[in-house]
C-alpha cells in the first residue's frame, strides 16, 4: 500500500512525518523496511530535536543501517516535493477526500490540509488511548551492544550463544554481526529491543553478562547506541 509524504526538509513537512510517527515505530509495518530507508533518504540530515518522534526514529534507522542494513520491502513510499531548508517549502497538497487517512488506503496524502473530521478522530483516538492506559512507544528502546571476548581464541559461536541464551519478559535479541578489533581478535555486535519499565541495560551487563557462565566467553560489554522506539 503506497504512502505518499511532502517536502520532508520543510517544516510544515517534519511537522506532519512528526505527528505521523506518534504512534508509530515505522514507517509502515511492524519491522524497518525500505520505506524507512526512503524517507531517511529524502531528510538533508538529522532532524531538529524538537521533531522528538522524527529524531528517534531517525538515530532508531540510523543505528540499522550501521549495524547490519535494513532488507523488509515495506509497502512503498513516494517522496514528493522535497526541498532543502534553503529553498522556499511548497504549498500543502489538498485533501482528496475528507476520510481519516490510514496506512491501509493506497497513495495516502499524509501531509494535505486537516479537515475537521480529521482533527475529531484524532481526538477521539488520543481520548481513547488515555482512557486505555495505553503506554506510548517511547516506552520501549532499540539498544546496540559490542560484546568483546577475552581473545582471539575465543569461540565466538558459544560467546554468542551464551549472550542469547539470557531470556526474560521484556527483551528481545535481534540482528548481530562480527567486527574486527584488531590482531586477530573479533567482537560481537548485537541488536536488542527492550522494555523500559522491564529491562535495565546496565543490570543486564552487571548481573547477566559479565559474570558466571556467560564471562567464560565474555570479557566486556559496551552500549553503542541506545535509541526509543
Amino acid at each position: 500500500m503506497a504512502v505518499t509524504f511532502y517536502s520532508l526538509n520543510s517544516a510544515p513537512g517534519l511537522e506532519k512525518l512528526n505527528d505521523y510517527l506518534l504512534s508509530r515505530s515505522y514507517i509502515t509495518g511492524y519491522q524497518a523496511s525500505k520505506d524507512d530507508i526512503t524517507v531517511h533518504a529524502a531528510l538533508s540530515g538529522p532532524p531538529s530535536s524538537e521533531y522528538v518522534n522524527v529524531c528517534r526514529w531517525y538515530n532508531h534507522i540510523d543505528a540499522l543501517l550501521r549495524m547490519c542494513g535494513v532488507s523488509a520491502v515495506g509497502q512503498g513510499v513516494t517522496i514528493e516535493g522535497s526541498v532543502t531548508p534553503s529553498e522556499a517549502a511548497p504549498s500543502s497538497p489538498p485533501v482528496a477526500d475528507t476520510k481519516v487517512p490510514s496506512v491501509e488506503d493506497d497513495d495516502v496524502d499524509l501531509f494535505g490540509e486537516e479537515t475537521e473530521e480529521e482533527k475529531k478522530a484524532a481526538e477521539e483516538r488520543a481520548a481513547a488511548m488515555k482512557a486505555t492506559g495505553k503506554k506510548k512507544e517511547s516506552g520501549k528502546s532499540s539498544v546496540l551492544l559490542d560484546v568483546k571476548p577475552w581473545d582471539d581464541e575465543t569461540d565466538m559461536k558459544k560467546l554468542e550463544e551464551a549472550v542469547r541464551s539470557i531470556q526474560f519478559e521484556g527483551l528481545r535479541w535481534g540482528a548481530s554481526k562480527l567486527a574486527p578489533v584488531g590482531y586477530g581478535i573479533k567482537k560481537l555486535q548485537i541488536m536488542m529491543t527492550i522494555v523500559d519499565d522491564l529491562v535495565s541495560v546496565d543490570h543486564l551487563i552487571e548481573e547477566y553478562l559479565t559474570v558466571e557462565p556467560a564471562n567464560e566467553y565474555i570479557q566486556s560489554c559496551d552500549i553503542v547506541a541506545f535509541n526509543k522506539i
